[in-house]
């Protein structure tokens, strides 16, 4: 028998690679992963010793499930005797606490630990510092009151002394609900439902709840090295010729079936403009696949996606493409990203690398079934009987739907009818279609799935929450959005004397003005990192406004008033809106190219900023002799000592090495002659505009200013 790696062992023996790795590891033989390479007499020793022997599954959700059988003593596995039974413990019985049953559609048993309001409120928690209650994020003085058991008097009374004058049915937020407690003394600490505080508390307490879910697979890699090829070769589909450019300019999530499981795939844009993008991708994916082209080899883009995803903490699969080229060298791309310390196997490291061709759809299977392998080893497991919860991938506004967002579920189910909060936004989910457009009624975890039902568009990036009721759900985004406005507007005010000096010393301060307008919100996000991006101490940018949609009429009213520009990506103005912008001359700039956006930017930015004039003198008169003509005034009898002067240039008079006047030349003559240019060696008369102050010996030097034009 030939050398075999050790997951196609595994795969011939019907175990799985995880344990045979640890199986070989008991007997000491070491392997580094999966990928790791059997020499031929080893490989014949296990398959000789499992030949004859059955070996049973390990249970899907034992935490011992990975200890297998020595190899010295493998028999066939006993069923357990009833001594064993009799001395295992007994599970424990704890379930989270306050936890209802809601949910009838899905086959088991659903879990809602999220509370609705004070009267049913989780019991307090013990701490070092006293109590823990979990609230609301908004709640009321009467519920807070309730909560605590205080009398409303005191709670409004403490309001009044924070500088809060409130009726018992006001809303406050957890901030100053937590003083109103320090003031009155209260060794109690109030935190959110569902922060991280209480995270242990909303997991499940039995493992049997835990179900295996999906790995997310986040497609990385430098732009044109055929990242969105190789997912449309994956999942027989073809986004890219729907994108301008070439270049993805949306996170998309899309599922794929393979004969050994379900992988959803996150594409993230190649752009360097997209990297927070990317590293949004970084942030909810189990696996990166990094693609880097097999004739280019590593780019600036490629390093940003290896820092994402080291910074995720996620483990990278190589997929070097395009092999299929003459001037492939997958050797090069190996030894480049071993310098970023993605060693390959072969080389003694751990990294997975796989040589593809999307064109040519070579290595497809090969790579899939890598993925597979490193999800087997992660164990990536979801409890799907609680409440929803995922992150906004990304959301835009249609025309005819409204607001949609791209929602990865992680934990949980949702369905149809479900009340949600995703950042400042809520709503109730009022449809849902999956990556191809397809209704569905409830989607559980590694799920991506289009949301119907936001009252406004959310930003990509935001906690995507389901709530118990649409009162609950209001009340925390109308809090949010208080704390955003109250937010902005403190940081719009404040100003230190450090700042006020600054600006006094930086002179007339150029500011740029943009409103951005994107057919997603990643887009405009991505936009205004990248023009954030372009320094200059001149000019200074700001973001009036930036948002999904169309271009409308309101935004010409407020770029109107605050002079700003327009930019438009993937969107236009609606009629409206571009007789207005005619009429208010506000100028709107049209794109579907990211960099393009940056490029122009750039030169508004230069644009703003005052000419720079650098000097260049033109020649040195001496004078000679001087001549008072009646009517005319002081005329300088001079020796041109070098260069030349011409009629009308600007021109300095210099005595004993100091300047006494500047200004310009009134007449130039040549013996009688008026001529245009005195060149060196010859004389002339010289008569300065409206200056007769001239002495025997003074210097005459021309000279023009040459426009520059204005750079960052």
């Amino acid at each position: 028998m030939s050398n075999k790696r050790v997951y196609e062992l595994a795969r011939d023996i019907g175990i799985t690679s995880k344990v045979l790795m640890e199986e070989l590891r008991s007997q000491g033989i070491e392997v580094k992963s999966h990928m790791s390479t059997l020499d031929a007499e080893t490989a014949d020793l296990i398959i000789d010793i499992y030949r004859d022997i059955e070996v049973a599954a390990p249970p899907a959700k034992s935490p011992d499930h990975h200890t297998a059988q020595s190899v010295e003593t493998a028999s066939v596995v006993e069923p357990p005797t009833t001594e064993s039974l009799a001395t295992e413990p007994e599970p424990k019985e704890t379930m989270p606490i306050q936890t209802t049953i809601e949910s009838e559609d899905l086959d088991h048993k659903r879990l809602d630990t999220t509370a609705v309001d004070a009267d049913i409120l989780v019991e307090p928690q013990t701490t070092s510092n006293g109590k823990v209650v979990r609230l609301p994020e908004a709640l009321t003085v009467k519920d807070l009151a309730e909560a605590l058991d205080l009398s409303t008097k005191d709670v409004l009374l403490q309001l009044m002394s924070l500088g809060t004058v409130a009726s018992i049915n006001h809303v406050i937020n957890l901030d100053t609900a937590n003083a109103v407690v320090q003031k009155l003394g209260k060794a109690v600490t109030l935190v959110a439902e569902g922060s991280e505080t209480f995270a242990e508390e909303l997991e499940p307490s039995e493992d049997e709840r835990l179900e295996d879910r999906a790995p997310v697979v986040t497609i990385m890699g430098h732009v044109d090295h055929g990242k969105t090829s190789l997912l449309d070769a994956i999942r027989e589909a073809n986004v890219q010729a729907t994108e301008s450019g070439g270049i993805t300019q949306h996170i998309g999530a899309y599922e794929v079936q393979t004969p050994r499981g379900r992988l959803v795939f996150l594409d993230t844009p190649g752009h360097e403009a997209f990297t927070a993008m990317r590293a949004r991708g970084a942030q909810v994916t189990d696996i990166v696949v990094l693609v880097v082209a097999a004739n280019d080899g590593v780019m600036p883009q490629t390093r940003e996606a290896v820092d994402h995803a080291k910074a995720a903490g996620v483990p990278i699969v190589v997929a070097v493409n395009k092999i299929d080229l003459a001037d492939a060298n997958p050797d090069r791309v190996k030894q480049q990203l071993s310098e970023l310390d993605l060693i390959p196997e072969e080389w003694g490291g751990t990294t997975i690398y796989v040589e593809v061709s999307a064109k040519e759809e070579l290595g497809l299977d090969d790579l899939l079934e890598m993925i597979l392998l490193q999800a087997e080893i992660l164990e990536l497991q979801a409890d799907p009987y609680q409440m929803a919860k995922g992150t906004v991938v990304e959301a835009r506004l249609d025309k005819a739907k409204g607001a949609l967002a791209t929602v990865l579920i992680q934990r949980g189910t949702l369905q149809v009818g479900a009340t949600f909060v995703a950042g400042m936004h809520y709503g109730r989910v009022r449809a849902m279609f999956d990556h191809r457009g397809r209704k569905i009624k409830e989607a559980g975890p590694s799920t991506p799935v289009e949301v119907l039902g936001f009252t406004s568009v959310p930003e990509a990036g935001d906690t995507f929450m389901e709530v118990a009721d649409e009162r609950k759900a209001r009340q925390i985004s109308n809090v949010r959005q208080e704390e955003q406005r109250v937010q902005q507007l403190s940081q719009t005010n404040r100003i230190t004397l450090d700042d006020l000096y600054r600006r006094i010393s930086a002179g007339d301060e150029k500011d740029l003005n943009l409103i951005l307008k994107g057919d997603v919100q990643g887009s405009v996000q991505a936009l205004w990192e990248a023009i954030e991006k372009i320094e200059s101490d001149k000019v200074q940018t700001r973001l009036i406004h930036g948002s999904t949609g169309g271009i409308t009429e309101s935004d010409i009213n407020l770029a109107s008033a605050s002079n700003a520009i327009v930019i438009g990506f993937n969107v236009r103005p609606t009629p409206q809106a571009a007789e207005l912008a005619a009429q208010e001359q506000v100028d709107i700039r049209l794109y579907t190219v990211i960099y393009e956006v940056i490029l122009d930017i750039r030169a508004a930015m230069e644009g703003l900023l005052e000419p720079t004039y650098t000097e260049r003198t033109l020649g040195r008169a001496q004078v000679r002799q001087i001549f008072h003509i009646a009517r005319v005034g002081t005329i300088a009898g001079c020796f041109m000592q070098e260069g030349s002067i011409r009629r009308n240039a600007s021109v300095r008079l210099v005595r004993d090495n100091v300047v006494i006047h500047q200004g310009r030349i009134g007449s130039l003559r040549r013996v009688k002659d008026d001529v245009d240019e005195v060149q060196s060696g010859f004389e002339c008369g010289i008569g300065l505009y409206r200056f007769n102050d001239i002495k025997e010996g003074d210097m005459i030097e021309a000279y023009v200013l040459d426009e520059a034009a204005p750079t960052l």
